[in-house]
């Protein structure tokens, strides 16, 4: 009987880049990697946010630097990239967490720009860092990409067609990707969150999330962003090496409920 080996689970001095990382499931990610001693890209639109998230890591002893990047913006995404790899001396691990809502109904006179805008920031920018990255990616000998897209990607919310639409789209890129990529040994995986306190849930009455939350979830309340954060941690390292192309929900057993 072969001997049953030690696969790695460190992700120790490798470079992470995390999206979206200046609050909520994004930030949230970028500590836990910083915790476990990865080397961490802190991203988003605001230099305050980003500057905040940074200091609270190197305070608790992590290792991060920031970097503002829209991404929309395809050549910021470009030279980002180039000066996360240059800074790190190398780029293991894509964390494509950023994303924003875009709830409004078909006849409002405003979906067109708002289904650009959204589209491009929760499905195309996750193809172009993910293209733009490889070059580095390929270096590594643990690469690891998550989209996180969300249970919508399954369902839909009334006046949610955008974002449902885009969080579709995540997930079947995330399953061609896996396709694509399965040969050089580079992971792709999705995760689906349900319903989690963030920025972007904030504005609902604590009292409506817990009637949603009894009523919708296995758990019977909303997750934690480190909820997230933990799986999408979990799947990032070098041991998960044989898991790829799957949407892994996080969401409480909202997607297992018939009523």
């Amino acid at each position: 009987m072969r001997p049953v080996k030690r696969l790695d689970r460190s992700v120790k001095g490798r470079g992470v880049l995390v999206t979206g990382a200046a609050s909520g499931m994004g930030r949230a990610t970028a500590h836990v990697f910083a915790q476990e001693g990865a080397k961490v890209a802190v991203t988003d639109v605001t230099k305050e946010g980003v500057d905040r998230v940074v200091a609270e890591i190197r305070d608790a002893g992590g290792d991060a630097t920031g970097w503002v990047l829209d991404v929309s913006d395809h050549q910021q995404i470009r030279e980002v990239i180039g000066d996360i790899a240059a800074a790190f001396g190398r780029l293991d691990v894509i964390v494509n967490n950023g994303g924003i809502s875009a709830m409004m109904t078909m006849e409002d006179p405003r979906y067109d720009e708002t289904w650009d805008r959204a589209v491009s920031i929760l499905l195309t920018a996750h193809q172009r860092i993910v293209r733009t990255a490889l070059p580095h990616l390929r270096k590594s000998d643990a690469a690891r990409i998550v989209n996180i897209a969300s249970t919508e990607g399954w369902g839909a919310t009334p006046s949610d067609t955008i974002y449902v639409a885009a969080k579709t789209g995540v997930i079947g890129l995330t399953r061609a990707m896996a396709v694509d990529l399965g040969p050089e040994g580079i992971t792709v995986n999705c995760i689906c969150p349900g319903p989690i306190n963030t920025g972007m849930t904030a504005s609902i009455q604590d009292e409506h999330k817990t009637i949603f939350a009894k009523r919708r979830t296995a758990l019977k309340r909303y997750g934690e962003p480190e909820e997230v954060a933990a799986i999408t941690f979990s799947l990032c390292l070098p041991a998960s090496s044989y898991i790829t192309g799957v949407a892994i929900p996080v969401d409480g057993g909202l997607t297992i409920r018939n009523a």
